[in-house]
């Protein structure tokens, strides 16, 4: 099983707390370490990572990561990592022509979401989104948050401003190669080079579904107070585990 990550953006928000945003420690373990674990989890074996801001670094500390879990990590240079994120997603097109893992470096979340989605996935066609139905879900950034309206487990809107939704965009995505040539039409057509742009040409086409986490969990490492958040959060999951 392959696997994207999109590690390319500022993380403007975080920049109190560190100059590269995946590489920012929590609870010891830098957040893009904390993703490849779980998705390694989930039997990922080849790993691609698309890098932008502060690149020299994270190519350096993947690098090393590489060499210390003895797993295939290619790097992805996207020199236009300021514009929107299916520009990154784009980069990789090249390196991925079969099913795969599309995952975002500040998204942790509990590697069970991973091994769903690859139970789930038997025949998908287009992508299966991780999706959280819990919408009073304290670690929802609800400013910054892609929302999504799905029915019959399709998704039929997705985007941060959309007023009508019932779950969560994860960040957590089981995609096939139809996912490119859906953001290179948005962006043709709509003038929207967004990975969200890509999932509602998809929606469209009835190749985009949904699942969801069942409360298990996820969280978006927007802010130093999602930061805090997750911290809080695996401290006591230590602490129950100790107990």
């Amino acid at each position: 099983m392959k696997c994207l990550i999109i590690a390319a953006g500022k993380g403007s928000r975080l920049r109190s707390l560190t100059e590269a945003k995946p590489l920012i420690s929590l609870k010891g373990i830098p957040l893009i370490d904390r993703v490849i674990d779980s998705a390694l989890k989930a039997g990922v074996d080849d790993f691609y990572v698309v890098i932008g801001y502060q690149g020299t670094l994270i190519r350096s500390h993947l690098e090393a990561v590489s060499r210390a879990k003895n797993i295939s990590i290619t790097i992805i240079e996207n020199e236009e990592w300021e514009r929107a994120n299916g520009v990154s997603v784009l980069k990789a097109k090249q390196y991925l022509d079969e099913p795969f893992f599309l995952l975002m470096s500040d998204h942790i979340f509990d590697a069970e979401i991973a091994c769903q989605l690859v139970l789930q996935s038997s025949g998908n066609k287009g992508i299966l989104l991780a999706v959280d139905e819990n919408l009073g879900n304290p670690f929802i950034d609800m400013d910054d948050v892609t929302r999504v309206l799905a029915e019959k487990s399709r998704i039929q809107e997705i985007g941060k401003g959309i007023e009508s939704y019932n779950c969560f965009d994860t960040g957590i995505f089981l995609c096939d190669p139809a996912l490119f040539s859906a953001i290179e039409k948005s962006s043709e057509e709509a003038g929207d080079d967004s990975l969200s742009g890509g999932v509602r040409i998809l929606a469209q086409e009835g190749k985009a579904n949904v699942m969801p986490v069942n409360g298990l969990f996820w969280c978006d490492i927007d802010d130093p107070q999602n930061f805090k958040q997750a911290e809080n959060y695996l401290s006591s999951q230590t602490k129950n585990c100790a107990e």
